[in-house]
């Protein structure tokens, strides 16, 4: 087993003292060296960014609905309270973290990635425990009840799916690589569980393990290639400029952290000790590379500054209205001011060049539009990122589907990958929230299904007996 707490074990005393959740349930240095350990773990597992409402006071109180494409999942007060975990044995919460079944014996939905926990270590699940009963204030508060459509509301289905596509087997060091790289693993495909979110999934929505960190959908937002193909994937950055995207969300001349990878650095990753983000960089510079089809250049070279105001300068008279009718004008009126005119971003960054960029160079077109549609919200150590959801009601010109797709063509056309095309209906879908995969749309005709199902099958035994009384007539 590995033992991750004793190489930070003093920088760890130091997070238990200066947590704002940590009490004086234990004393000893031992039980406050096991305790920051736990927290360190569950930091680097990103619990609290799901089990925390946006908003909430109170951390791990749950309540926070986790969108998925068979409906939300609500996450659970998991804080040492009655109607948290405060009843739970170790054996229990162990059971729930790397099997997905609670302690009542109902199955957990894979929102909660207990497909990754699976390889949590025991040292990591006793300091996890000991944080959360002993470091968490407990918050007397119900859970939301998530109800998703038949037949997905039936839990003990997912222990068919775990049986089919789940996984017990414990973290196993490989002695052939060094110790950073087997660190990187754990945190990869263990306690981060990058793995989840860009690894694509079959029909069935099980991660398929022949192409793994390849890269998938992610509701509106899309998990981009990290495998080692310098095309399609991190070949081509830097260590340097991996630790700094994880640390702080952005890699000047490669990409900014938006939707969900936001989250995980605003919550998790920028906590992470150097060592540990430059872990999970030399374990991404190693993995097998999977080329994406089409690609043959590297999203972050396309591009370069073009200023749109030599276009749209003297187009429209000063009082015209309702004079933004091209991606050029919409760009010039809704863009221009914070990603320049020639689209070379601000001084510092804070609002990205749209050249030299993933967002803008990928095949999918999925983050660029997402970007614009629900806006970018990350604040880090260093600095604050807003960006505008022009999709909101509360934006003052509210874009309509044709406009994000005329920007998007505008910025793809001239700054990004000239190769991709947005149309209004793709915008319309990743308002909604992207593309339902096969399950997930085949939900609506399941229930009629099986009824037809059930009526083939009495047709059939009565057909049976029908042809058995015949037999028995005629002997």
């Amino acid at each position: 087993m590995m033992n991750h707490g004793m190489k930070t074990l003093p920088w760890l005393v130091a997070l238990a003292m200066m947590s704002p959740f940590a009490h004086a349930a234990s004393t000893d240095d031992a039980g406050a060296a096991l305790i920051a350990h736990g927290e360190q773990v569950a930091i680097a597992s990103d619990c609290q960014a799901c089990h925390t409402a946006p908003g909430s006071k109170t951390a791990y109180s749950g309540g926070y609905a986790i969108a998925s494409p068979m409906g939300a999942i609500y996450a659970t007060n998991i804080t040492p309270s009655a109607q948290g975990i405060g009843q739970y044995s170790e054996a229990q919460f162990a059971k729930a973290i790397r099997q997905g079944i609670r302690a009542d014996g109902a199955h957990l939905y894979p929102a909660m990635p207990y497909t990754s926990y699976h390889l949590m270590t025991d040292e990591d699940v006793h300091a996890l425990y000991a944080y959360f009963m002993h470091g968490v204030k407990p918050v007397d508060q119900a859970n939301t009840e998530t109800k998703l459509p038949f037949p997905f509301n039936m839990r003990f289905s997912m222990g068919m799916w775990n049986a089919v596509f789940g996984s017990t087997e414990g973290f196993k060091i490989d002695s052939s690589k060094s110790a950073e790289w087997n660190r990187g693993n754990y945190l990869v495909n263990g306690l981060a569980h990058c793995d989840t979110c860009h690894t694509p999934r079959n029909f069935m929505m099980a991660e398929k393990h022949d192409q793994p960190l390849a890269g998938a959908p992610l509701g509106s937002w899309y998990a981009p290639n990290i495998t080692s193909d310098p095309i399609s994937g991190i070949g081509g950055w830097s260590d340097d400029e991996l630790v700094s995207y994880l640390k702080t969300g952005r890699a000047i001349g490669k990409n900014q952290a938006a939707g969900g990878m936001a989250e995980a650095v605003e919550h998790s990753l920028q906590y992470l000790p150097d060592s540990d983000l430059r872990s999970i960089a030399v374990y991404l510079k190693q993995t097998a590379p999977i080329r994406d089809p089409g690609e043959t250049t590297a999203a972050y070279q396309y591009g370069h500054p073009v200023s749109v105001e030599q276009e749209v300068r003297g187009q429209s008279v000063n009082n015209a209205y309702n004079a933004l009718d091209s991606g050029a004008k919409l760009f010039s009126g809704n863009c221009a001011s914070c990603h320049q005119p020639d689209g070379s971003g601000s001084p510092n960054q804070a609002y990205p060049s749209l050249f030299h960029n993933t967002a803008t160079g990928m095949i999918r077109p999925d983050n660029l539009v997402s970007a614009i549609l629900f806006g970018v919200r990350r604040t880090t150590k260093d600095h604050d990122v807003v960006m505008p959801a022009f999709s909101s009601p509360t934006y003052v010109d509210q874009l309509t589907d044709q406009q994000i797709a005329d920007i998007s063509n505008y910025v793809l056309h001239n700054y990004g990958n000239p190769q991709v095309t947005v149309k209004a209906g793709d915008v319309a879908w990743m308002r909604k929230g992207g593309r339902l995969p096969f399950l997930a749309a085949a939900q609506p005709y399941m229930v009629p299904a099986i009824a037809v199902g059930i009526v083939i099958v009495i047709l059939l035994l009565i057909g049976f007996r029908l042809r058995r009384s015949r037999k028995q007539h005629k002997s």
